[in-house]
């Protein structure tokens, strides 16, 4: 799953620049207008988070670089600088795909040194943006952790995630396995503008039904909350009343952050869209990339009481983290996380 403080520099195999990534081809095609795919021959697939993140999992796997979701706020869009590439349209635009990640995974599960702990997909972009249903990777990574007996999470945005339920559903019989879904909006305008590219909120809503009726506990990551546009009662209340009915198992919620060259990126649009928050948005932000600690408190108290009329908090677990917070949930959530 996403974390805010998921190290850019980690190596996957696909760094730095294209040139020096095992780049196979570039493929154009009719069905992903404007999209261009980087093919790759990844150099490892195993991806070590540094100590210092201080996360629930050690490890991660992300099958594509880049992403065709084009959410605005993506903290990730810093990555692809790393590949000489920019963190705007290309990062959406440009998309390196890793052909062989599913048999470097397997070989690198068989080493003697692995010793099975939990792996994390998603936590970059999404494995299941639209380009998963032209390439198909995600069956042999999940089949590759299943079979090596490593337990495994997966957060996405993507209703694609529906075609490997039943494999899913096989690999949970031998391992862990965690499903969580990213829905922030419940207003579908507000959506496609900050959003463009993922499922509406609900073909999501169906998607968290969907694995919900195949033995899952999906968890929900309310997240980001977008300060001033997708932060009031009234949405927020919707949304987790909406969950709750598609039968989510518990949220996740925190403040958008802006790191890096995500920021100018969202800002850029928020001048076009909606400039009188910009004036806002410079207090809420000041210099850095996370809100200030006491709009995290007020969204919190605003949160509370939500979660808890739609019996979303009947569990353990309630947990405020302060600026700088991880973007996500462990593998194995409680019912309610607030940041």
């Amino acid at each position: 799953m996403r974390w805010s403080d998921q190290g850019v520099e980690v190596d996957d195999g696909a760094l730095p620049g294209l040139g020096k990534a095992g780049l196979v081809r570039s493929v154009q095609t009719p069905e992903f207008e404007g999209v261009t795919f980087h093919e790759v021959l990844a150099k490892s697939a195993l991806n070590q988070v540094p100590d210092a993140a201080n996360l629930p999992f050690r490890f991660t796997v992300n099958t594509f670089r880049g992403c065709t979701h084009a959410c605005r706020y993506c903290f990730a869009r810093p990555t692809h600088e790393y590949l000489d590439l920019d963190a705007g349209r290309d990062f959406d635009s440009q998309v390196v795909v890793k052909l062989n990640v599913a048999a470097v995974l397997r070989k690198e599960l068989r080493r003697r040194s692995w010793t099975r702990e939990a792996v994390a997909l998603g936590t970059n972009t999404d494995p299941y943006q639209r380009a998963e249903g032209r390439y198909r990777l995600m069956p042999g990574v999940i089949s590759a952790l299943a079979e090596s007996a490593t337990p495994f999470s997966i957060l996405t945005k993507g209703t694609l995630l529906r075609r490997d339920l039943p494999l899913l559903r096989q690999a949970a019989q031998k391992v862990p396995v965690s499903i969580g879904i990213s829905l922030a909006f419940h207003d579908a305008e507000l959506q496609k503008a900050i959003e463009p590219g993922t499922p509406s909120p609900k073909a999501r809503l169906e998607l968290i039904r969907a694995v919900a009726d195949s033995g899952f506990a999906p968890h929900v990551m309310v997240a980001p909350v977008i300060p001033y546009l997708t932060d009031s009662t009234e949405h927020l209340d919707r949304l987790i009343a909406a969950l709750a009915d598609a039968g989510a198992s518990g949220v996740t919620a925190f403040p958008m952050h802006l790191r890096g060259a995500t920021k100018p990126w969202f800002l850029e649009w928020l001048a076009a869209e909606h400039p009188a928050l910009l004036r806002r948005y410079r207090g809420l932000y000041g210099r850095g990339a996370y809100v200030t600690p006491e709009y995290s408190a007020w969204l919190r108290e605003r949160m509370r009481p939500l979660v808890e009329r739609h019996g979303l908090a009947g569990s353990p677990g309630l947990r405020v983290a302060a600026e700088g917070a991880p973007e996500s949930s462990p593998a194995a959530p409680p019912a309610l996380t607030l940041f």
